[in-house]
């Protein structure tokens, strides 16, 4: 019960590492406000906590609308009285070299994957910061670290948000607040098994190839992100403050013989 008594705002908790995430939470105590854009997802997330005895409630809003983000941060502080834990965990991926993107894919992905970790963060942080505690785990990536082929918009949002981490961890600090970033590498959820699927003529070979990136030869599963989450989430992480935490599967600092 290492969230014993805390509550925790989870973005994008209706599939993948967002709901492994918000079941973990839930297992270890904590009372956890699932947001989503899809009603059913992220329904079924908080539906299948409450069944195995936590709380759980949903709360549908696009991250990218400061109105809706408002109106979920009120709404969870109405259902739980308090936000221990804000995960920002909510992105999309956009696929393309700078030449290759179009506008609009770019303004979609730093919508999502930038305004939706500085919205939710904006609405939850006066609370916060009135209680003078709380953790936020903002979701980067890897590739804030490294280059990968027609990743362009993806990857600037990422490092974008490693950045933003580093900032938010300085103005906070003084009212006991952490901020920490996760940066994983590529991680085996439905939406990569997806894009898989689409957008390569041999999804075994593209996998394959992924594979030889990572030091361990096998990709992570989003239960191995979710307990990364948890640890910085628990007081056990208490004197991490702006770190960025590597679940990549020694991407970035290894390298193959």
């Amino acid at each position: 019960m290492r969230l014993k008594g805390k509550v925790a705002l989870i973005t994008g908790g209706g599939s993948g590492i967002g709901k492994s995430t918000a079941l973990l939470f839930a297992q270890e105590g904590a009372a956890v406000a699932v947001n989503d854009v899809s009603a059913e997802s992220g329904e079924e997330t908080a539906r299948e906590i409450r069944q195995a005895g936590g709380e759980a409630v949903f709360l549908q809003a696009d991250v990218t609308d400061d109105g809706k983000v408002a109106a979920m941060v009120e709404r969870a502080l109405k259902a739980f009285g308090a936000i221990d834990v804000l995960f920002n965990n909510a992105g999309i991926s956009g696929v393309g070299a700078v030449h290759e993107t179009s506008e609009e894919l770019w303004d979609r992905v730093v919508a999502v994957n930038l305004k939706g970790v500085f919205l939710p963060s904006r609405h939850v942080l006066p609370h916060m910061m009135e209680r003078r505690a709380g953790s936020i785990i903002n979701m980067s990536s890897c590739i804030a670290e490294i280059g990968l082929m027609r990743r362009a918009a993806y990857a600037a949002t990422k490092g974008a948000v490693l950045a933003l981490t580093k900032s938010m961890q300085v103005d906070y600090a003084p009212y006991n607040i952490r901020v920490n970033a996760l940066l994983p590498g590529t991680i085996l959820t439905p939406f990569v098994e997806q894009y898989l699927q689409t957008s390569y003529d041999n999804p075994d070979e593209a996998l394959a190839a992924i594979r030889k990136r990572q030091l361990t030869g096998e990709l992570g599963r989003p239960e191995d992100v979710a307990k990364a989450a948890l640890f910085l989430a628990s007081d056990e992480s208490r004197l991490m403050m702006g770190s960025p935490l590597y679940i990549d599967s020694g991407v970035v600092f290894g390298k193959m013989a």
